[in-house]
């Protein structure tokens, strides 16, 4: 989630100004030709994972870590989170050199300092953290403690796979940005199953395949919540923006004010504590979470980090292939229709589908056959797109391992623990 610097300019947005910018910069459309992916880790100790890093030695590790010549954009996240997001990539292979080859070079820096990576959707050993002293942190921790004290664990304590995608066409078809936003919000209730992978919490079971998307389903309805089904992407992303809750108002000079029950509008209409601008207006676009946010692409936020060094790969494959391959596109398209029936009327991540498949994983039987039919089309898919012989043996591998058994990583952990007792 990082900041952006003020560069603004002090004139003051009006509300028709507003929503004609969310419009214009949210949902870039054409025909889909580039993907990209924000891969977040936690950083651990070698020798014991469960031991914490103390403050000193992570920031001299990410220090360390800065001065490598990498492709790959790389920030932090409030609880020391490492997050590498790759430049956007024209093809599948070419996202997956680019970001193995700077994710090994972080890798091995790291090992000099004593530390590793590791994907899980949810810290499974220590309780949240907030490293990072930024005023946006700042307020953002003193915003959710006010009725979402939950937040903590979302800011510190949670790591995902994030693919971004391009929007699609005006026209309709398998790419155009009607039918992408639709197949986003019910297959990614398929991808959160499939890819489920924070059972354990602060070293106890949850319930939860997915604790993580749970966290995420049970904060600030007002930022978290996907907008409105029933009206075009545009519009309804737009008024959702603007009835958003302001998490915070920017300052220069001190701590930044965290309103209370202040949506965009609102802010607009009252130009108090000042004016908001157009800068304030995109600055209030990165504090809003749904599990599919449109940033001029569309940004699927739904998975767990995922376990291994290459373990991202397959989330990125498989989402990559069902939306740009125009047949596989079609095939997840109708195979998820029958979930929005499960879904029902409430957003996403709070409505039965999504619920359940972040308790349950793969174990549901309306998801798993879903996803069987969908990882089959992706896998099929694949070549068509170029990817390589490794992509496509990662995805094969996990369509075999998982899907097909109704399975998801998060079962590797529990039945670690049933067998050989705590995580390590």
């Amino acid at each position: 989630m990082p900041g952006s610097q003020r560069t603004e300019t002090t004139e003051p947005i009006s509300e028709t100004a507003a929503e004609a910018h969310v419009h214009g910069v949210c949902f870039k459309t054409g025909p889909p030709r580039l993907l990209g992916v924000e891969l977040e880790w936690f950083v651990h100790d070698l020798e014991d994972p469960a031991r914490p890093v103390d403050e000193g030695r992570h920031t001299a590790a990410v220090e360390a870590l800065r001065n490598l010549s990498l492709g790959s954009l790389l920030t932090l996240e409030p609880g020391g989170q490492l997050e590498l997001s790759s430049l956007p990539a024209s093809s599948i292979s070419q996202c997956v050199e680019s970001l193995t080859a700077d994710l090994d070079a972080v890798r091995q820096r790291l090992r000099e300092h004593g530390l590793g990576l590791a994907g899980h959707g949810i810290d499974p050993w220590h309780s949240p953290r907030r490293l990072l002293d930024l005023p946006r942190y700042a307020a953002m921790e003193r915003y959710y403690d006010r009725d979402w004290p939950i937040g903590r664990v979302m800011m510190s304590s949670s790591a995902s796979v994030q693919v971004c995608l391009d929007a699609g066409t005006e026209e309709p078809g398998p790419f155009g940005q009607q039918r992408r936003w639709l197949l986003a919000h019910l297959l990614g209730a398929v991808l959160v199953a499939a890819f489920a992978n924070s059972p354990l919490q602060d070293g106890r079971l949850t319930g939860w395949k997915s604790t993580r998307q749970a966290v995420w389903a049970s904060m600030d309805p007002g930022r978290n919540l996907a907008p409105a089904a029933d009206r075009d992407p545009r519009a309804a992303w737009a008024a959702y923006a603007m009835e958003a809750p302001v998490l915070c108002i920017r300052d220069d000079t001190g701590p930044w004010a965290v309103p209370e029950a202040l949506s965009f509008r609102e802010w607009i209409r009252t130009g108090a504590p000042r004016p908001p601008t157009t800068a304030d207006l995109d600055y209030h676009l990165t504090t809003l979470f749904p599990p599919v946010r449109p940033h001029g692409h569309l940004e699927l936020r739904m998975m767990d980090a995922q376990p291994g060094p290459d373990g991202w790969t397959v989330p990125l494959a498989v989402t990559a292939a069902l939306f740009d391959d125009a047949n596989a596109s079609e095939t997840a398209y109708r195979a998820v229709k029958p979930l929005a029936e499960t879904a029902g009327t409430s957003p996403a991540p709070c409505n039965p589908l999504w619920r359940g498949a972040a308790r349950h994983g793969l174990d549901d039987p309306e998801l798993r056959a879903t996803a069987v039919t969908c990882f089959t089309a992706a896998q099929e898919a694949l070549p068509r797109l170029g990817a390589s012989t490794a992509v496509q043996a990662a995805v094969a591998d996990f369509t075999e391992r998982y899907v097909l058994c109704g399975r998801c990583p998060a079962d590797d952990v529990l039945d670690h623990l049933s067998w050989k007792g705590p995580l390590v």
